[in-house]
């Protein structure tokens, strides 16, 4: 590794002074014009992790849901997991070294890692369709070859796809080809297997509304509607040739505002969904005969396939355990039903057990087995995919003959709101119980759990986003209107305890 060279190159990919940014679960994310320095030295360390794993490393140029002005990056593990935590401090340190310090840093981090800089190193690299993103990829190549990695530039795919690309490399192509046809073939080869008993033929197959939110989703969704033409039709929505990326449309906007995107025609009971910037969010919804907005969020989405999987289990006469993962946000009635109806515990007992099922059982266990297998091949891809994920719900919608509206009615969410408050510093908040607490500053959450006790069936929690200076705020309760309220109230206690900048939050924002 020539280090002259690295700091000569490093000049040309200035850090502004004053910035400080923070590696996330998300990476690093803020305005476009504010991440060429980042770009270089996330390439400088992505060369590094790769000589250390001795394995292919993704760098991933994205700021998902964000607005199209940001722009982000990320790195991928070798079995197309997240960046391992140690790391992620090493990327924050390089992120941030002053210019003259950059040398010493990187030194610091080889130590520190035990990485040996003769070994070989191979970064695989995906951009989505944002205005910044094919210079900001060039800064990474930059950091790459100065560093004397090799790698291959994948250009525009979703976030997903790199994670994939990565894993099928480190397998040596066991899991799948290393192309965007292998991706296509890996999970439509699944999904036709699992369904070809289900579908009807002609003019009465099943449609399928996609809104891509002006973003990569609908370059590889066009791309891949023929590898699955048979028994789904899908029509794609806002697909970037007007419009700007999440812009009043996408998974997070309709999440958050519960209503649907603009730019998407819906007529009663049609189903309809929603993917973010880079495919690796989904959301469905609908309007029923009355006309009223249904959203089918993250929750259900477990909760059908998990319910699918333990029915397959039953069959094939197997009681393995089956793990659903939540998050905090996690609608309370959701967890109630997960827990006391399907009787789901938190364990990956069942997704480790699939393969050798398949090939132990009978003739008549066969056949439920195979559709395990086609699950997983399509669930083992769906950690964050928005295609996979689109395709194992219409699979088992179909496999069940349920209707959108069957797979609503599983439970009745309790209704909730989520809001944003613009703070000074995202980090005076600190949190405790997955998320679900706040331990900083002090009378957060005291004033939170007062506020609670004022409504029925009411939870709420506030935490700071990865990724910029607003801190989200998480309210559930009986009825809309006390959700709505509760969520406000509490916005205003972050408002006033964590710094809040800006106008104070009104009622119904």
């Amino acid at each position: 590794m020539d280090l002259d060279a690295i700091t000569k190159h490093s000049a040309l990919h200035a850090k502004p002074s004053g910035l400080i940014l923070q590696y996330g679960t998300a990476g690093f994310r803020t305005k476009a014009e504010h991440l060429d320095h980042v770009m270089f030295r996330m390439g400088l360390l992505a060369v590094l992790r790769s000589k250390q794993t001795k394995s292919t490393i993704g760098v991933m140029v994205t700021a998902s849901h964000n607005p199209e002005e940001d722009n982000g990056v990320k790195l991928v593990d070798p079995l197309g997991e997240m960046l391992a935590p140690s790391w992620e401090e090493h990327a924050t340190c390089l992120a941030n070294a002053e210019e003259q310090d950059v040398q010493r840093v990187l030194l610091d981090i080889s130590e520190k890692a035990a990485v040996d800089l003769q070994q070989d190193a191979f970064v695989v690299i995906g951009r989505d369709t944002r205005p910044s993103s094919e210079k900001l990829s060039q800064s990474v190549i930059d950091g790459i070859t100065v560093s004397g990695g090799q790698f291959h530039d994948y250009g525009l795919l979703t976030t997903p796809q790199l994670h994939y690309m990565v894993y099928c490399r480190n397998t040596q192509g066991q899991y799948g080809k290393a192309t965007t046809e292998g991706y296509y073939q890996k999970l439509s080869k699944a999904f036709v297997e699992l369904t070809k008993q289900a579908f009807c033929s002609g003019d009465e197959c099943l449609l399928l509304k996609v809104d891509c939110a002006n973003g990569i989703g609908a370059l590889k969704l066009r791309e891949m509607k023929n590898y699955f033409s048979q028994g789904l039709s899908i029509q794609l929505f806002n697909v970037g040739t007007t419009g700007k990326l999440n812009h009043l449309c996408g998974a997070d906007f309709v999440k958050s505002h519960q209503k649907p995107p603009q730019g998407i025609e819906m007529k009663p009971n049609e189903r309809c969904c929603s993917f973010d910037g880079d495919a690796d969010r989904i959301i469905y919804y609908y309007y029923d005969a009355d006309g009223h907005f249904h959203l089918i969020d993250g929750d259900k989405i477990a909760t059908l396939i998990s319910s699918f999987l333990k029915e397959l289990l039953l069959e094939i006469g197997e009681s393995l355990n089956i793990g659903v993962v939540q998050t905090a946000y996690a609608n309370g009635s959701s967890t109630r039903y997960l827990e006391d109806v399907m009787k789901v515990l938190f364990s990956k007992t069942a997704e480790m057990k699939i393969k050798q099922l398949a090939e132990e059982l009978e003739d008549k266990k066969r056949k439920a087995a195979k559709m395990l297998e086609n699950i997983i091949d399509l669930f083992n891809q769906a950690a964050g995919d928005a295609i996979s994920d689109m395709l194992v719900i219409e699979a088992i919608l179909a496999l069940k003959g349920l209707t959108i509206q069957q797979w609503d009615a599983l439970y009745t969410d309790l209704p909730n709101r989520q809001l944003k408050v613009k703070v000074a510093d995202r980090q005076v908040i600190s949190t405790t119980d997955a998320e679900r607490k706040a331990v900083t500053p002090p009378g957060l959450q005291e004033a939170i759990d007062d506020l609670v006790k004022k409504y029925k069936l009411s939870r709420a929690f506030v935490r700071p986003s990865g990724t910029e200076d607003i801190v989200r705020v998480y309210a559930e309760a009986d009825s809309q209107e006390s959700a709505d309220s509760l969520a406000h109230e509490v916005s205003l206690a972050v408002f006033q305890l964590a710094g809040g900048v800006g106008e104070s939050p009104q009622p119904g924002l």
